[in-house]
């Protein structure tokens, strides 16, 4: 009796940490998108503005220079644009619905500039949680990409389950995916990591599909 009391109270420890990560990286996330979007978008967006100034000063005095400017704004609002869709694709990829999970996720790579094989070999008509933990699984596995080698994802339904399987050159440790398997663990799946055959890192994990 004492020790199934024990195993309970673990077990309640166990799930208190792990919704504690949850919440602790959800507000990694929200200050790194903050960071970003100062850093990134909204200093792009100021320097813009003050090439505006200067273009308008130099209109009817020194065209060449407006005309100068006007090349390089245009360069920087390409740039904005850039950031901003890649600011949207981190937070909530709209073609993940739109264009289903294979597209979404050889987006990511090129994204990433990773060299990367894709096989989604599944339905795309899954519900969005368990697309979108495989899209950030694998957007995980990409940041962290050392190089060398093509990194790799498939996806796969068997017996009332969504299973995928990563392969990529990283020197994460296991004490790195506590994020990802708390995820896959809170819709009722698992995670687990080890090492290819050739000794890269292999990430495999089975999400329920009911």
């Amino acid at each position: 009796m004492l020790r199934e009391l024990d195993r309970l109270r673990d077990e309640i420890e166990r799930l208190r940490a792990s919704r504690r990560r949850l919440v602790v990286a959800a507000d990694d996330d929200r200050r790194t998108i903050e960071r970003d979007l100062h850093d990134g978008v909204q200093q792009r967006l100021v320097a813009l503005a003050v090439q505006l100034q200067l273009a308008e000063r130099a209109a009817s005095s020194d065209p060449d220079a407006v005309k100068s400017l006007l090349e390089e704004m245009g360069r920087g609002v390409q740039e904005a644009l850039d950031m901003t869709a890649l600011l949207a694709q981190r937070t909530y990829p709209a073609s993940l619905e739109a264009d289903g999970l294979a597209v979404i996720l050889r987006s990511a790579a090129l994204n990433a500039g990773i060299p990367a094989s894709v096989d989604v070999a599944a339905d795309s008509d899954y519900p969005p949680e368990l697309r979108m933990t495989i899209y950030l699984c694998w957007l995980d596995i990409l940041a962290r990409e050392s190089g060398g080698s093509r990194a790799t994802i498939s996806v796969r339904e068997d017996e009332g389950a969504l299973s995928f399987e990563v392969v990529a050159s990283t020197d994460r440790s296991v004490a790195d995916v506590d994020r990802m398997r708390d995820r896959v663990e809170a819709l009722g799946g698992e995670l687990t990591i080890g090492s290819a055959p050739d000794g890269r890192v292999r990430v495999t994990g089975s999400l329920q599909l009911s």
